[in-house]
């Protein structure tokens, strides 16, 4: 486990420093806003089609050789981003990236083999709390590459660092990951038969509960990524902030995640519940959200996205470990990429739309999107119940 979230943390780490450079990037070969969500939402989309995959091959094949390859070819995606040198080149890097960092579905199944029921949102909240600390040091380098120059910024040599950083995470992977599935697990997932994404999908809302839980699952990142997609631009034209600002903002939302993830979440997620822990989590966001529409420097900024980092931080893990407790050891990685396709799919319709109410509307109408889904996220939470595997099974 400590191997494991070492490789998360130095593999978010290359991530959140590009994070706050793509806007840039994209209209450096003269992308509109719209189509510089299209862009995030292409990563995701790539991230909604391949998470099942990975997730029912680490079933099959065991989690440490997906996890090998997955990072060995996100630091391949990063490397071709850094030199495309046209908007088709862009979007088809960062869908190659896309497709092999979605891996979480992999991950999440590695925590919930090696852990038990009663310590599976901990043990999420563990993982997410590196996911965090490298947004921590991640967006800071990424802004001190790139420079304050919100015209001309150097975007090319995060994206190289970045693959660095990847390259560094697949050696500690290689050397320190050890396989978490016990061999007469992979052999039952081989012999179930082969579904496809739809069947798949399908079997999974046939279960008690879970179909409430795939649709909670989607609503905080549809909400989140219609924020993150336009707030860069949105900070740009109302603050006139170029990628050093954005990158200090970023990196406080990362501390705020590593000491969600790392210190609350579990204790939370023990004393009252993931239900409650999840209506929180959804009020939090809601709050947020609209304090963005007030926000003039920041300390406002820094008031509103620590809600909503907050809330994301206490919602996702709670909501993994519920969706987790549906799944026998043999299809865990199958149907927690099944979970993940759903947070993917939504992280591609919410820059989407949030491009078209910055667009459309006008550049405070995601933040307003963002306060109504949540609050119909914190009423859909009052029929959540524990899962059928709430016992647990893990070692």
């Amino acid at each position: 486990m400590p191997a494991l979230l070492l490789t998360v943390f130095v593999d978010t780490v290359g991530f959140g420093m590009v994070l706050p450079l793509l806007p840039y990037f994209a209209e450096r070969y003269g992308a509109e806003p719209h189509v510089v969500t299209m862009l995030v939402a292409t990563f995701t989309l790539a991230q909604f089609v391949f998470a099942p995959v990975w997730g029912k091959l680490s079933d099959r094949l065991g989690r440490r050789p997906v996890i090998l390859f997955t990072i060995a070819g996100t630091a391949a995606g990063y490397a071709a981003t850094a030199y495309a040198d046209a908007l088709w080149m862009l979007f088809a890097a960062r869908a190659f990236t896309g497709a092999m960092a979605s891996n979480v579905a992999v991950i999440q199944a590695y925590v919930s083999d090696v852990t038990g029921a009663a310590q599976r949102a901990r043990g999420m909240g563990r993982v997410g709390a590196a996911h965090g600390l490298g947004f921590v040091c991640g967006p800071a380098l990424g802004g001190l590459f790139a420079g304050a120059d919100p015209v001309s910024p150097d975007v090319r040599l995060p994206f190289l660092i970045a693959a660095a950083l990847s390259a560094i995470a697949l050696a500690v992977a290689w050397v320190r990951v050890r396989e978490s599935t016990a061999a007469e697990s992979r052999a039952s997932a081989a012999k179930r038969p082969r579904k496809g994404r739809i069947a798949a999908f399908r079997e999974a809302l046939t279960r008690p509960q879970l179909g409430v839980l795939l649709a909670l699952l989607a609503m905080t990142p549809f909400a989140f990524s219609g924020i993150e997609s336009t707030f860069v631009m949105w900070s740009e034209r109302a603050l006139g902030w170029g990628p050093a600002q954005n990158g200090w903002l970023y990196t406080y939302m990362g501390v705020v995640a590593v000491l969600t993830q790392a210190f609350v979440v579990g204790r939370l997620a023990t004393r009252i519940g993931e239900a409650r822990t999840i209506r929180l989590g959804a009020a939090c966001i809601a709050l947020g959200a609209a304090a963005l529409l007030f926000a003039d420097g920041y300390v406002m900024l820094c008031l509103a996205f620590g809600l909503i980092v907050f809330g994301t931080c206490i919602n996702n893990p709670s909501l993994n470990s519920l969706i987790s407790q549906f799944a026998d050891p043999d299809e865990r990685g199958t149907l927690l990429g099944v979970a993940q396709s759903c947070s993917a799919l939504a992280r591609v319709i919410g820059p989407v739309w949030g491009g078209m109410l910055f667009v459309g509307l006008g550049r405070d109408w995601p933040f307003v999107s963002a306060v109504v889904v949540m609050a119909a996220m914190f009423a859909l939470a009052f029929r959540l119940r524990p899962g059928p595997k709430g016992e647990g099974e893990g070692r």
